[in-house]
């Protein structure tokens, strides 16, 4: 699984500290086991020089830019350019014959102008309907997932899964309970993980010991997790398309929980993961080997987030309002 490359809040607490002593840029990322450009690109995104950065600032910054809404796609916004893309693709000419003609017969449009890759990713992350299964059909390979432009991965592409844009929409409202998500967390050289499955409305955080990261297990144990909670609070998960939920079929199973998946590299999609895997951070720094850490280690942290009062529950904690929730 690819690891999100921002800074979380501790290490910009750091960076602000160690900017303020006047270390080198490379000195910084390298106590920080960051690359040089990271820290010199969050610099320039979050303030005018190295003397002025501060942690707070960066950091209220980092969290509007990653709950900015997606830039909407231009197959959905611009009618034309959507029917000549379709009709065209009815007709089984490919992404890049279809992106090829639009400069040809539209040179000076620019309206009229996508890359095959965008017809591509559009595609592939339509809900799961008739017309997505009539047009992949006319694809040439008529895969029904996207494939790796660098090559198939061992396990290959989650397999028929759900995408985010087919979740029911009371999970973006966070008005009913029972909708998740999760993600794991990795330990020194991506060697070992924990899992973190939190709950989106009331924030309530389950830190789960895992013996291995391959998708078997993490299938058992996340399900064991679940197993003693009613159905009421069993409603969805949101995972990003990492291989350890190749299984999410028998997850469900399982569970009755329906798995969706986010975007490939769309963080912000799980904003309430991102977040609570920072929390842990904290008490799991990176380079942790989580195979040496005790499943009781794990459930005192787990507690101590749980019972730690939220200012978006009028600070009242996870614990209390999931509480309520099993009465």
């Amino acid at each position: 699984m690819k690891s999100y490359n921002r800074l979380n809040p501790s290490e910009r607490e750091e960076l602000a500290l160690q900017l303020a002593l006047g270390l080198t840029l490379r000195l910084i990322a390298k106590s920080l086991g960051r690359s040089p450009s990271t820290i010199s690109r969050e610099i320039k995104r979050t303030s005018v020089n190295r003397l002025n950065y501060r942690m707070l600032e960066a950091q209220n910054q980092a969290d509007i830019n990653t709950h900015k809404p997606r830039k909407k796609r231009k197959l959905n916004t611009n009618c034309q350019l959507r029917t000549f893309v379709f009709d065209h693709l009815h007709t089984c000419w490919t992404p890049e014959q279809i992106a090829k003609r639009l400069k040809i017969l539209y040179p000076d449009n620019m309206n009229m102008r996508i890359s095959h890759e965008s017809i591509y990713s559009y595609v592939y992350v339509m809900p799961r309907t008739t017309l997505k299964r009539e047009i992949v059909a006319c694809l040439r390979r008529k895969h029904k997932n996207r494939r790796s432009r660098k090559g198939q991965s061992k396990t290959g592409p989650i397999q028929d899964y759900l995408s985010i844009e087919e979740r029911p929409a009371e999970v973006a409202d966070r008005i009913v309970p029972g909708h998740w998500e999760g993600d794991l967390i990795m330990g020194h050289m991506n060697k070992s993980a924990i899992g973190a499955l939190v709950e989106r409305t009331t924030r309530m955080v389950f830190i789960v010991k895992l013996k291995k990261k391959d998708a078997g297990s993490v299938r058992k144990a996340f399900a064991a997790e679940f197993k003693e909670l009613p159905a009421s609070l069993k409603k969805t998960l949101t995972y990003d398309q990492g291989q350890e939920m190749a299984q999410h079929k028998l997850f469900t199973k399982d569970t009755d929980i329906q798995v969706y998946f986010a975007h490939p590299h769309s963080p912000w999609e799980r904003g309430t993961s991102e977040n609570t895997n920072a929390l842990i951070r904290q008490f799991f720094p990176k380079g942790t080997n989580f195979l040496r850490i005790s499943k009781k280690r794990l459930k005192e942290v787990q507690d101590l987030l749980n019972d730690r009062p939220r200012k978006i529950h009028d600070f009242y904690t996870p614990h209390e309002v999931f509480s309520k929730l099993l009465h």
